[in-house]
């Protein structure tokens, strides 16, 4: 008898990956975590920037929109306070819903000229906004998760 094809035909078992020892639930909030943490984080270092260079920019924008430029202090609480607040779960939702307005009042001061733009390389010039926007929108959607200060617990996590 031929050894290699009674090898072949032999069934073998599957090979068990690191996270099939997870359950479905600790996979998800992982991914709950692992998403508003991200986009948390990464929206935070805009805010951090701002910090040091001012809001004088922002402020310029409002006022050739017409709107008065002291709401562009606002920026510090959708680019500082409610990254933190969704990096740590503490009220993610209504957090992640300011970053949300924040960027789509970005979208409209800002980039509005190249929202149907391409780069060189294909992709949407906007691509960096529409990630913040879209995960922030996701976090909204699915909340904190157990991983977070706020816990599975509220109606705003």
């Amino acid at each position: 008898m031929n050894t290699q094809a009674t090898a072949a035909n032999t069934p073998r078992a599957p090979i068990a990956s690191p996270l099939s020892a997870l359950s479905p639930s600790t996979l998800d909030d992982s991914g709950k975590l692992l998403i508003r943490v991200a986009v948390g984080f990464l929206v935070l270092l805009h805010g951090i920037f701002k910090i040091s260079a001012g809001v004088g920019f922002i402020a310029g924008m409002l006022a050739k929109a017409g709107l008065p430029g002291g709401i562009a202090y606002l920026v510090y609480v959708g680019e500082i306070v409610a990254p933190l607040l969704m990096i740590a779960g503490l009220y993610t939702r209504a957090a992640a819903g300011v970053v949300v307005i924040n960027m789509l009042v970005a979208f409209g001061l800002v980039h509005m000229a190249d929202f149907f733009a391409l780069t060189k390389q294909g992709g949407w010039a906007l691509e960096l906004q529409g990630l913040y926007l879209f995960g922030a929108l996701t976090v909204v959607l699915l909340g904190a998760g157990r991983f977070s200060l706020g816990g599975t617990k509220g109606r705003w996590n």
